[in-house]
């Protein structure tokens, strides 16, 4: 006989409500316009940010063809690399041309490798994406728990600690961290491995052991950070008049944390979740440096030593297109965790 599945009528019919609202949401006008707005928000700020891309490199000293060519070179060869990377036509020519190539996709060849600037990066993405991640997750599972328990005992010991421990974390380097935690479990326990990468789809358990070290890293200062925020968002909900009202309806304690307090807390949550995501993204070149992960920001970090100038735009452009593109997630997915939003 197959067990009996739950099929409660008080949650069969929360289950219904939440999805008829969310349809409802969706199809609103409001909400529909919001989404419009963010989505035509983000690509004016895209294209901001490829001008601004592309005017840095106007302003960073020298020629980028004579560096990249090193200190022997013909004329021909200057003139063939010059007029093959565009840099022979006016700026506004330049600009354009930069313009329409990126929005297809073309980033350009990489002055280093001869190789398409737009496969590098893809091809350290996955890289990064699971290093973000997965220190992410570790920052979630550090501050989630001691945020709320900070929260709820504000004032004591306990809340003390935690507030130290966390601004400790903050204050803590990226590289410092990495330095320790190399230290203590690769060269004296010899519990891990100290650097390096193995593709998830070639050796799994590896690829995850050699996660951990870089992953820790990452998430104790981004947990540290987050902490705080998650202590502030609980307080807040916490001192807040439904919260009060519930209590003195005589509503258990435990039905109030998770009824009013933790998921009037969430909106804040998302937020510097979202923000720390992005940062992840375009910030781990120092923890990919020390622990020799092949990552966007070691790419960077290469690119820049070499002044390979098309690679470091493509970079500074595809991370800042990923942080845009996290941030209008945050925004939509603001309008199904608070609904009031999607009505404003």
């Amino acid at each position: 006989m197959s067990a009996p599945e739950d099929t409660h009528p008080s949650a069969t019919a929360s289950a219904a409500g939440n999805r008829s609202r969310l349809v409802r949401m969706a199809q609103h006008p409001v909400t529909r316009f919001i989404l419009l707005r963010g989505v035509l928000h983000t690509a004016v700020v895209l294209l901001g940010v490829i001008i601004v891309t592309f005017g840095l490199m106007l302003l960073v000293p020298g020629d980028p063809v004579r560096i990249a060519l090193g200190t022997r070179y013909s004329p021909e060869a200057y003139e063939a690399l010059r007029e093959a990377s565009g840099l022979d036509q006016p700026v506004l020519t330049q600009l354009l041309s930069y313009i329409g190539n990126a929005l297809t996709g073309d980033l350009g060849v990489s002055f280093r490798s001869g190789e398409p600037v737009t496969g590098l990066l893809l091809e350290r993405l996955p890289a990064t994406a699971s290093l973000a991640f997965a220190g992410l997750v570790v920052g979630l599972l550090i501050a989630i728990p001691a945020g709320i328990w900070s929260a709820l005992r504000e004032g004591r010991i306990a809340d003390a600690i935690i507030r130290v421990t966390s601004q400790a974390g903050v204050s803590i380097p990226d590289f410092w961290m990495g330095i320790l935690l190399i230290t203590l479990f690769s060269s004296t326990l010899g519990w891990l491995p100290s650097s390096g990468y193995v593709p998830l789809s070639e050796d799994p358990l590896e690829w995850a052991r050699r996660l951990i070290l870089p992953a820790v890293t990452v998430g104790m200062v981004s947990g540290s950070i987050m902490t705080r925020y998650v202590r502030s968002a609980v307080i807040e909900a916490l001192a807040s008049g439904w919260v009060r009202t519930a209590t003195s309806k005589g509503l258990p304690r435990p039905q109030v944390l998770n009824r009013h307090v933790l998921r009037n807390a969430v909106v804040p949550v998302v937020t510097i979740v979202g923000i720390q995501m992005a940062t992840l993204l375009g910030g781990l070149v120092v923890v990919e440096v020390v622990f020799a992960w092949p990552g966007l920001g070691r790419l960077t970090y290469e690119a820049v030593a070499a002044r390979d100038y098309p690679l470091i735009q493509g970079a500074v452009l595809l991370m800042g297109a990923l942080f845009l593109l996290i941030n209008l997630l945050v925004d939509i997915l603001y309008a199904v965790v608070d609904p009031r939003i999607g009505r404003r």
